[in-house]
């Protein structure tokens, strides 16, 4: 009777211990601390290696409780990849819950070159929040969104997005080493978004620069085609951007932008161009040049006169 009355006691203190470290095993790490961090699923990780990193990054307690959790809700085939917003306050049970529904965050690419009107399609195809006054906004900051790849709330708004953009613009612009230019940071981004949309190579966009820089110190017009690309915009019978510069266009499109009717850089940025680009401009190179022109095998020309530059143009068949 004794060795039964211990063999029960033993059995309720193992399974009251059991369900004391079950408790807290899935119970929230702080359920005061609301702050959250990006948790990255991979493709192909299993519940044993996530449950290592979510011990890890002190979003579960334990980790052998969350494997078990996990497994008897049968959600082990349901978590997806992705990257997910979590936080301490979190219980076990809410995270798993959590992996199962979907990325909150959206990786978006927004490559060198681009204007406004061309990144806000890339944010109304991939963000749910967009709005049409998106556009606008991202307007007012040509030349400061930054090309690069964000990790974008599903729910952002548009300050977040242009916080993002132009934050990234910020650190990327204070690397840069612009005492031995004469240009303001407005000019230098102006100028940037030139030679993006004209350099085929990064090699040749410091070449670029120092070019266009002669011309302006010449009173020469810069006579930069994508600028007056920049101001026909969308060609609404195909939806696309950039498209060629008729011949009659260089004296039809009457724009400030047009710098082949107007002197002077253009009235502002005409593509948000990379970090190359800004570097370019800034430390261009020291040439004789000024004229350059690519081939039809996208190979650049350069001339120091405007009898070489035509004889490229007769020569490449341009």
């Amino acid at each position: 009777m004794k060795r039964l009355t211990a063999v029960l006691i033993i059995l309720i203190i193992a399974i009251v211990g059991g369900v004391l470290w079950w408790k807290n095993g899935v119970s929230a790490v702080d359920s005061k601390n609301k702050d959250s961090i990006i948790f990255v699923v991979a493709k192909g990780d299993g519940v044993k290696e996530i449950s290592n990193r979510l011990k890890a990054k002190n979003l579960i307690k334990s980790r052998v409780a969350f494997f078990l959790l996990v497994r008897v809700l049968a959600l082990d085939k349901e978590i997806q990849a992705g990257d997910f917003r979590l936080s301490p306050s979190m219980s076990a049970s809410e995270i798993a819950e959590n992996l199962t529904h979907g990325t909150l965050d959206i990786w978006i690419t927004v490559p060198e070159g681009k204007r406004s009107a061309e990144i806000a399609q890339i944010l109304k195809e991939k963000i749910p929040t967009y709005e049409s006054t998106w556009a606008s906004t991202l307007a007012s900051q040509e030349g400061y969104l930054f090309p690069d790849t964000y990790l974008i709330p599903k729910d952002a708004d548009i300050g977040m997005v242009v916080n993002q953009m132009r934050g990234n613009f910020d650190v990327k612009y204070a690397t840069l080493d612009v005492s031995n230019s004469d240009l303001t940071q407005r000019e230098i981004v102006v100028l940037a978004s030139l030679i993006e949309r004209e350099a085929i190579t990064n090699a040749e966009k410091p070449i670029i620069a120092g070019i266009l820089l002669n011309r302006l110190n010449a009173g020469m017009v810069l006579q930069v085609d994508s600028t007056i690309q920049y101001a026909k915009g969308q060609n609404k019978s195909n939806n696309k951007w950039w498209e060629p510069v008729m011949l009659e266009e260089y004296k039809s499109v009457r724009s400030d932008y047009n710098t082949y009717l107007f002197t002077g850089l253009p009235p502002g940025p005409i593509s948000n161009p990379g970090l190359e680009a800004l570097k370019a401009a800034v430390n261009p190179a020291d040439t004789d040049y000024l004229y350059y022109l690519h081939d039809k095998d996208r190979k650049i020309r350069y001339a120091k006169t405007l009898k070489e530059h035509n004889a490229n143009i007769e020569k490449f068949g341009l």
